[in-house]
C-alpha cells in the first residue's frame, strides 16, 4: 500500500494506493473503503493523491494505458484528464505536489527534471535539472506558504520566494558529501519553517526506490530550520543499524512532532516519533506482543505475523493534526488518532479485530472492508454454506457463513498459493498448489521463474470440507489445475509445469485411474501434444472421456514468445492427443471453456492473450469452435486485447461474461449471435477480474475473482428480489441480499410475515452507496438491529428513505447511521440498548411522521 495521502479539510477521510491497480478511498478513517474505476484511474507506487481548497479538484499520478502520468480530477475521482501542457506524457512522473490554498501552482517531478506549473497545468517550466542525470532527482515533500514555496529534493533543499518565477537551492551545509535526502518533510509554527529529512548514500538513491530497499539504506536523520546554514544530526533514540526508517513525515502546522516509518533488523514494520523536535525519537509502534496495536489477521502470533506486512510503503501524517497518522505496508494499512499512543487495523471491520496488548489468535473469521489487494483464482462452494476461495501469497481461505467472512481455519495447507480445487461426489476435496505465485501471468512465463525447484508443487487432499489438508501427489513443480473425470470419480487430470529445455520429466498433464487410493493413487504423466513445451494450463473433461487442455505462453530466455500455446484434444482410448489450436491461440493461451448449454459438448470458447515482439501480437480475445476445434471464430476482433476466461449465466444460456487482464469485466448477451456483441460491465471497478463463478445454491449470486483485488460478488436483479421474506443474515430474502440485489433507485419491501420481527445483521457496518427507500407498509415496524459501531452509512450523494422502520444499535460506540448524503427518516425510530443512540448527519436531512431518535 503506497502514497497514501489525509485530506487536509476532513482528517477522517485518506485515499491510499496500490501496485496492483487500485486507487482506494475512506471517507471514515478506515472504517470502509470504495475504489476509483480502472477505465480513469490506475493506482501504482507514486499516486498519492493531492487534494485542493477548490472542491472536487484533486491531483494525482495515474498509470492508466501503462503509462504514469500527472492527472486531475475536477468530480472528486469520478473522471481523470492528463494537463493539457504535461511537458512529456510519455515520459514517467515520479512525483506531484500542489498549493492545497491556490492549487494552481502545481510541481511535477520526472526521472531528472523538475516542473513547475503556475496556472493549473495548462503550461509547465522546467526548474531543477538533476546534477547527476543518471542518478535522476528524488522530489519527496513540499511546503506552499504563499510567495514561498520549499521543495525537498535529493539535489538540496528547492526554494522559491516568488511565487515560482525563480528557483535554486538552499545553501544548507552538514549533510556528508556522500549522501543525499532521501525522505523529506516541512512544517511551519508563527515564522518558523523546520525541515526533517532521511539521507542515504547518493549511489543507492535514485527514482524507483520504495520501502521494500529499507536495510540499513537510511544513513541520517537531520532538520534544519530555513535560513540556517547547517543540517543538525537527530538520531538519539534511533540505531541504524536495526532500524531502519524510510519515510518521514509532519503535519504541516507542528514543528515538534514527526514521525518515520520503515522496518526493522527483525523486518517488522516500525513507527518511531519525537515530540521535541528530533532531540530524542521513541518507537510508538510496538509490535512485540501486539502492545499498542488492535490487529486483523496480521500480527504477532496470528495467521500472519508481522513479518507479513514487513515494511512501510507510504506514511502520511494529517497536514493539520499531528495526532492522526496512517502507514501502508505489503498487505495492509494501520491508523492511529492519537498519536501512536494506540494502533489500529484498518484493513477489516472493526467488530472483528483483536484487542491490543494480546497475542493475535489463529483461524479467526474476518470480514473485509474493501481494502483488497491479493490475486484469488477461483471460489469453490463445498457446500451451501462452506466456501473455499483459492490465493496466491495467503494460499487460500475458507468461509462458513456462505462468504459473508473468511478465515484461515485449516491445517496442512502451507503453500504460497492455491489454484485450483475439485470435488468428488463423496466430499472428498482435491487442490492443486504451488510456491510460486502469479503462474502464467505477464512476468510468470520464463523457465527462470517456473522451472525452479516447488516443494509445495503437489496436490493436497481433505475429506472434511477443507478443515484440514494432506499431501496426495508431490511433484516437487507447480500444479496448477485439478479435474476429475465427471463419468469415473476414480479418474483425475492434473496440469503440472516444468520445462527444463523441454527434457524435464515432471512438467506436463497427469492422469490417474485410482484416485480412491488418495496418496497411494498412481499418476502417469501423458505424452506431450504436438509443439507443446510442458506449460499445461486449463483442463476440462467432456461427458464422453476425453479431454481437453490448454497450453499457456512459453517464453525463452531471450524473451521471445514461443509457439507452444493452444487448445489440445486428448482421447485416452488411444493415448493421443490432436492440436486443435487456431492459428491465434500459438503463444499465450488461457482458459478453455465447454458451453454447458451445448448437449454434445462440441462448442468451446478458448481465451487468448496477445503477447508482445512481433508475431504474438493483437492474437488476444475470444474464439469460439462448434466443431471441437476443427475450425474457430474470434469473437471480439480488436475490441479485447487479453481475454482471461468466460463464464456463462446458469439461467441465460444468451449470457457470457469475459474477464480480461486489463479492461476490466465485459459481457454479451447474444453470445449464440452470429456476431454477437460485448460491453464493458462500469459497476465492476477493477482492471483484472481473473474468473466468474456462480453460486450453485442460488443462481443470482455472482463472484469475481481477480488478479490482486481478491473476491467481489454481485447480486443479478431478478423479479421479486428486493422483497425481504425472512429475517435471515444471508441468503434469499434477507435483507443483505436484497440491498446487494437492488439497483440505483430502488425500493426493499417488507413481507407481512416477518411484520414486528428483528433482522439482525451482526456486527458489519452497511455502507449504502445506491438510492435506496426501505418501506415497510406493514402496521407493527420492522426493526434492524446490529452489535456494528455504526449501522448504515449513508454515502455522498446518495439518497437513503427509512419507513415505518426501527434501527437499534446495540454496540457500545451507540452510533446507529452516519449520513453524508440525503437521509429521511419517515415514521422510524433509531435507538440504542447501550448508551443513547447517536445520529451523526453530514448532509441533508428530513423527520416526518412519527419518528423518534432516543
Amino acid at each position: 500500500m503506497f502514497a497514501l495521502s489525509i485530506n487536509p479539510s476532513n482528517d477522517e477521510e485518506f485515499y491510499a494506493s496500490c501496485d496492483m491497480g487500485e486507487l482506494f478511498r475512506t471517507t471514515d478513517f478506515g472504517l470502509s473503503y470504495e475504489q476509483n474505476n480502472h477505465s480513469q484511474f490506475r493506482g501504482g507506487h507514486y499516486s498519492k493523491v493531492c487534494y485542493t481548497s477548490v472542491p472536487n479538484l484533486i491531483y494525482s499520478i495515474s498509470y492508466k494505458d501503462d503509462m504514469v502520468r500527472s492527472v486531475k480530477s475536477t468530480d472528486n475521482g469520478l473522471n481523470w484528464q492528463t494537463f493539457a501542457g504535461d511537458p512529456n506524457l510519455y515520459e514517467t512522473t515520479y512525483a506531484i505536489y500542489t498549493d492545497y490554498t491556490n492549487p494552481t501552482r502545481i510541481v511535477i517531478a520526472h526521472y531528472n527534471r523538475i516542473y513547475y506549473s503556475s496556472n493549473g497545468g495548462t503550461s509547465f517550466t522546467a526548474i531543477h535539472n538533476a546534477v547527476n542525470a543518471g542518478a535522476g532527482v528524488v522530489v519527496s515533500g513540499a511546503l506552499f506558504d504563499g510567495t514561498n514555496m520549499y521543495l525537498g529534493t535529493s539535489d538540496g533543499v528547492l526554494v522559491s520566494n516568488n511565487s515560482g518565477t525563480t528557483w535554486s537551492i538552499a545553501n544548507i551545509t552538514g549533510i556528508p558529501a556522500n549522501q543525499k535526502i532521501w525522505s523529506f518533510a516541512v512544517a511551519k509554527s508563527g515564522t518558523i519553517i523546520r525541515f526533517f529529512c532521511i539521507t542515504a548514500n547518493a549511489g543507492d538513491i535514485y527514482p524507483g526506490v520504495t520501502g521494500s530497499d529499507y536495510w540499513q539504506f537510511a544513513k541520517g536523520i537531520y532538520t534544519a530550520d530555513y535560513g540556517q546554514t547547517n543540517w543538525t544530526p537527530k538520531t538519539n533514540g534511533i540505531n541504524l543499524n536495526i532500524d531502519f526508517p524510510m519515510f518521514i513525515d509532519m503535519a504541516a502546522n507542528d514543528i515538534q512532532t514527526v514521525y518515520l516509518a520503515g522496518s526493522s533488523s527483525a523486518s517488522y514494520p516500525t513507527v518511531i516519533k519525537t515530540v521535541n523536535a528530533g532531540n530524542s525519537w521513541t518507537h510508538v509502534l510496538n509490535t512485540a506482543s501486539n502492545q499498542n496495536i488492535r490487529t486483523g489477521w496480521s500480527g504477532q502470533t496470528g495467521d500472519r505475523n508481522w513479518g507479513y506486512g514487513e515494511c512501510a510503503f507510504g506514511l502520511e501524517v494529517a497536514p493539520n493534526n499531528a495526532n492522526k497518522i496512517i502507514f501502508g505496508d505489503y498487505g495492509f494499512v494501520h491508523k492511529s488518532s492519537d498519536g501512536g499512543t494506540s494502533w489500529a487495523q484498518a484493513y477489516l471491520n472493526p467488530g472483528d479485530e483483536n484487542s491490543a496488548g494480546n497475542a493475535t489468535p489463529k483461524y479467526q473469521y474476518y470480514q473485509s472492508i474493501g481494502l483488497e489487494n491479493t490475486t484469488s483464482w477461483q471460489v469453490f462452494w463445498i457446500n451451501s454454506t462452506t466456501l473455499w476461495s483459492c490465493y496466491s501469497d495467503i494460499r487460500g481461505m475458507k468461509s462458513n457463513d456462505s462468504g459473508t467472512k473468511w478465515s484461515f481455519n485449516y491445517t496442512g495447507h502451507d503453500a504460497n498459493s492455491s489454484y485450483r480445487i475439485a470435488k468428488k461426489s463423496n466430499g472428498q476435496l482435491f487442490a492443486a498448489t504451488s510456491n510460486i505465485h502469479d503462474i502464467y501471468q505477464s512476468t510468470y512465463l520464463t523457465d527462470a521463474r517456473l522451472d525452479g525447484s516447488d516443494t509445495n508443487g503437489k496436490i493436497i487432499y481433505s475429506i472434511n470440507n477443507g478443515q484440514t489438508w494432506q499431501n496426495l501427489k508431490i511433484f516437487n513443480h507447480p500444479v496448477y489445475w485439478i479435474v476429475i473425470d465427471p463419468n469415473n470419480e476414480n479418474r483425475a487430470y492434473a496440469s503440472v509445469i516444468n520445462y527444463t529445455n523441454l527434457n524435464g520429466s515432471i512438467g506436463g498433464v497427469y492422469m490417474t485411474n485410482d484416485l480412491q487410493n488418495l496418496a497411494a493413487s498412481t499418476w502417469t504423466l501423458l505424452p506431450n501434444p504436438p509443439r507443446t513445451e510442458k506449460h499445461p494450463a486449463a483442463l476440462e473433461v467432456l461427458n464422453d472421456g476425453k479431454l481437453v487442455a490448454s497450453y499457456s505462453g512459453r517464453r525463452n530466455s531471450s524473451g521471445t514468445f514461443m509457439p507452444s500455446s493452444g487448445v489440445f484434444l486428448y482421447d485416452p482410448a488411444v493415448n493421443t492427443w490432436a492440436d486443435r489450436s487456431h492459428t491465434g491461440m500459438h503463444y499465450w493461451t488461457r482458459d478453455i471453456v465447454i458451453d454447458p448449454n451445448d448437449v454434445s459438448q462440441n462448442t468451446w470458447y478458448a481465451c487468448v492473450y496477445s503477447g508482445w515482439g512481433g508475431p504474438p501480437n493483437g492474437l488476444g480475445g475470444l474464439y469460439k469452435t462448434i466443431n471441437r476445434g476443427t475450425s474457430w471464430t474470434k469473437l471480439t476482433g480488436n475490441s479485447l486485447d487479453r481475454v482471461a476466461s468466460c463464464t456463462f449465466n446458469p439461467v441465460n444460456s444468451n449470457q457470457l461474461f469475459i474477464t480480461t487482464e486489463a479492461q476490466g469485466l465485459w459481457m454479451s448477451i447474444n453470445i449464440n449471435n452470429v456476431s454477437p456483441t460485448f460491453t464493458q460491465i462500469p459497476k465492476y471497478p477493477f482492471q483484472q477480474p481473473e474468473r466468474v463463478f456462480f453460486n450453485p445454491y442460488d443462481d443470482n449470486e455472482m463472484w469475481v475473482t481477480s488478479f490482486g483485488n481478491g473476491m467481489k460478488k454481485g447480486i443479478i436483479h431478478h423479479d421479486g428480489c428486493t422483497h425481504v421474506t425472512n429475517a435471515n443474515l444471508s441468503g434469499i430474502g434477507s435483507l443483505l441480499y436484497a440491498m446487494e440485489c437492488a439497483t440505483d433507485v430502488d425500493t426493499i419491501t417488507f413481507d407481512h410475515t416477518i411484520a414486528g420481527d428483528t433482522i439482525h445483521l451482526g456486527n458489519a457496518m452497511i455502507n449504502i452507496n445506491k438510492n435506496l427507500h426501505f418501506l415497510n407498509a406493514n402496521i407493527a415496524k420492522i426493526y434492524i438491529k446490529a452489535n456494528a459501531n455504526i449501522i448504515f452509512k449513508i454515502r455522498q450523494t446518495k439518497q437513503c428513505v427509512f419507513d415505518n422502520i426501527g434501527l437499534i444499535s446495540d454496540h457500545t460506540s451507540h452510533t446507529t447511521v452516519i449520513n453524508e448524503g440525503d437521509l429521511i427518516l419517515k415514521n422510524t425510530s433509531l435507538e440504542s440498548l447501550q448508551l443513547p443512540s447517536k445520529l451523526i448527519n453530514k448532509g441533508s436531512m428530513q423527520i416526518q411522521g412519527q419518528s423518534i431518535i432516543k
